[in-house]
């Protein structure tokens, strides 16, 4: 990774948190949240930026059509950002399959 690739990862980051803060709180509350989440289950295709990027927009949507964010995930958090992921590896996954490799 270049040092070009690393400041134009950053960039994208501030963009993408630029939109993060500018929904409304309980969006930006749900968005944290979920991110935290999915941080600590750690799907391996977050880190190509696909899926946070793609919540926001889903969350800019709800907010255009006058929905607030629990009308469009449901009570549970941790289940909704399940559903999204769903049978995406993780890092967790990854490490207990090289368990399993070991002699």
């Amino acid at each position: 990774m270049s040092i070009r690739d690393i400041i134009e990862g950053k960039r994208q980051w501030r963009a993408h948190m630029a939109r993060v803060k500018a929904l409304p709180p309980d969006y930006r509350i749900v968005y944290e949240e979920m991110q935290k989440y999915l941080f600590k289950v750690g799907p391996i295709s977050l880190s190509d930026g696909g899926l946070l990027s793609e919540i926001v927009d889903f969350f800019e949507t709800g907010v255009a059509s006058g929905r607030s964010a629990m009308e469009l995930i449901g009570p549970d958090v941790a289940a909704f950002c399940d559903d999204l992921i769903g049978d995406a590896p993780t890092y967790a996954d990854r490490y207990q399959e090289s368990i399993r490799k070991r002699p």
